[in-house]
């Protein structure tokens, strides 16, 4: 089992306790910064979100089969208050636990079920080349990303596109998507950027990355950029559980030479992934 199956296992059949994501990356055997990543990758969502989601859903079952006391189904679904319950239930389903309670219903709640391992979502990988990288500076876009709404990131190229060959202090003709600040909730900044000089004169909305020195695995990923996260899921999942390596505490990043066409998504791009050992 990979750690985002081992995951999965683990918040299902601990549904009722109050476990912690330290605990959940313990039992798949890997850090909780890889744990959000690899799960993230697979699933499209934050592992805590996902176990608070099956929670407020079984929940909901339970209030729609009649449950006479709505306290206890908030205690079992982890929650101290019969107020943080219902704040948490509206913000999941749009509604209150009385009123799912009085329909007697879940048809019109969108339940989270649990998640099956798609195995078309791994592929076979390209032994990776190691390298150490120089330090260096990205200038670009940037937005916060959560696992949910990471799909919004082709927009933010589409944004920085007219940008390309026109930053001061751009250096060659290669661009980067770089992921920082990641943090237990499987949120990010990913940035749209380039290679730059310096960091003065920048347009006031750009970030601003510092890559350093850093043992990196690059994979390449050759196939249309549509398909990339069959590629990451891959990486984190498959690959980096088994390497013996450990994610280093530095930013990711794919970088998209010059044989990459932003037009059609195809000409293969890098994927970097900082390690240790």
């Amino acid at each position: 089992m990979n750690p985002t199956e081992k995951a999965l296992w683990f918040v299902e059949s601990h549904l009722p306790d109050a476990i912690s994501l330290d605990e959940i990356a313990a039992s798949s055997g890997v850090s909780r910064f890889h744990m959000t990543r690899a799960f993230g990758a697979v699933t499209g969502r934050s592992v805590m979100g996902y176990m608070r989601a099956r929670r407020l859903s079984e929940a909901a079952r339970k209030l729609a089969g009649g449950a006479r006391d709505i306290l206890s189904v908030a205690l079992d679904a982890g929650y101290g208050s019969h107020e943080a319950f219902t704040r948490a239930f509206r913000e999941q389903f749009g509604t209150t636990p009385e009123l799912v309670r009085a329909q007697g219903s879940t048809e019109n709640l969108d339940l989270v079920e649990p998640i099956m391992m798609d195995s078309s979502l791994l592929t076979t990988l390209e032994p990776p080349r190691f390298e150490i990288s120089r330090p260096f500076l990205i200038a670009g876009l940037g937005e916060r990303y959560s696992c949910e709404t990471s799909a919004g990131i082709p927009m933010l190229w589409q944004r920085f596109g007219p940008y390309i060959g026109n930053i001061p202090g751009e250096i060659g003709d290669v661009a980067y998507g770089v992921c920082v600040n990641g943090d237990d909730a499987g949120n990010f900044d990913y940035v749209a950027g380039v290679e730059v000089s310096d960091f003065s004169d920048l347009p006031k909305d750009f970030y601003r990355v510092r890559v350093p020195a850093q043992k990196y695995a690059v994979f390449a990923h050759r196939e249309h950029i549509s398909t990339i996260r069959r590629t990451v899921n891959t990486i984190w999942n498959k690959w980096l559980p088994a390497s013996g390596h450990e994610i280093a505490d530095a930013p990711d990043f794919e970088r998209y030479g010059p044989e990459f066409d932003a037009h059609t998504g195809n000409g293969g791009l890098e994927i970097w992934v900082p390690v240790r050992g």
